[in-house]
């Protein structure tokens, strides 16, 4: 008889184990300074931002700076849920439809071999290199061009093609095995079947990462010079003219930094465990 493998446990002292948990401790604190610096600031009353030096938390927290941030936005002529609702559009309808296109593009391009495939990859990772501001002047020619100004569709569409997401998905289908896509060929499954069913679960931590950085960096879009209605106007413009108003707006800022903050963040706590966990599983190999 086969004597049983016993799978070897690593012996850590107790000392150790208390070594481990005060670095993760403290990085962690590190970590979350900036955040609890944030919504400090939020609570505090006028005369305690200005303090010099600087308090790090609140000695007085106030509620005054959220209750003048509502006065403020109350006063406008737009009610504040359509700049809610027109955020929520752009970012919920921008990240729904990249992560689709950039799936079935990486698809394509990574367990479909065709000429030009790597040439065509060659240019996604050179659009990579571009900053925003290069791409301003051809992305706004491109929208008047195509009478998408003062639209919706000049801030979705764009963000439909955006090429980050591309390489992430690629990057990662790459990693499927061949033979279990050719398996599911054999069966019968057509390729959509197979994307849908057998690649896309796989690839799973690739598109809930997409989808909190797709998410964040559309909820946090101003329009630029692409939208010019105030009622088709997203949420981070209304607060940045309200930002504008100077200095004594300073405790309505604040306000405004915890409040841009926190749909964004409660994305990431949300998908950020599952993108572990699927990242844990998710190996497969030949």
């Amino acid at each position: 008889m086969k004597s049983k493998v016993q799978p070897k446990r690593i012996n850590r002292s107790l000392g150790g184990d208390m070594g481990i948990i005060l670095v993760l401790g403290i990085s962690a604190a590190f970590m979350a300074l900036p955040l609890v610096y944030a919504i400090s600031n939020a609570f505090k009353p006028l005369n305690e931002l200005f303090l010099f030096p600087p308090q790090f938390f609140v000695r007085n927290p106030t509620l005054a700076n959220f209750q003048d941030l509502v006065i403020l936005m109350g006063s406008s002529w737009i009610p504040f849920s359509r700049y809610i609702y027109n955020t929520l559009v752009i970012a919920l309808v921008g990240t729904a439809g990249h992560v689709l296109i950039a799936s079935l593009a990486a698809y394509s391009l990574a367990k479909h071999k065709f000429p030009g495939n790597n040439f065509v990859f060659s240019l996604i990772v050179l659009s990579l290199m571009f900053a925003p501001q290069v791409t301003a002047i051809p992305n706004y020619l491109v929208m008047a061009k195509l009478k998408w100004i003062d639209s919706y569709k000049s801030l979705v569409i764009p963000a439909w093609g955006m090429s980050l997401g591309l390489y992430l998905m690629k990057q990662f289908m790459e990693q499927v095995p061949d033979s279990l896509i050719e398996a599911a060929r054999i069966d019968g499954a057509r390729e959509i079947r197979i994307f849908w069913q057998i690649v896309m679960p796989i690839v799973r931590p690739a598109w809930l990462t997409l989808i909190i950085l797709s998410f964040q960096q559309l909820w946090g879009v101003t329009g630029g010079n692409f939208i010019y209605s105030e009622q088709l106007k997203p949420l981070s413009y209304a607060l940045q003219q309200i930002i504008a108003g100077g200095i004594s707006r300073a405790g309505v800022s604040a306000a405004i930094g915890v409040v841009m903050m926190i749909v964004p963040i409660t994305v990431f706590v949300f998908n950020q465990s599952k993108v572990v966990e699927t990242m844990g599983a998710s190996g497969l190999k030949e």
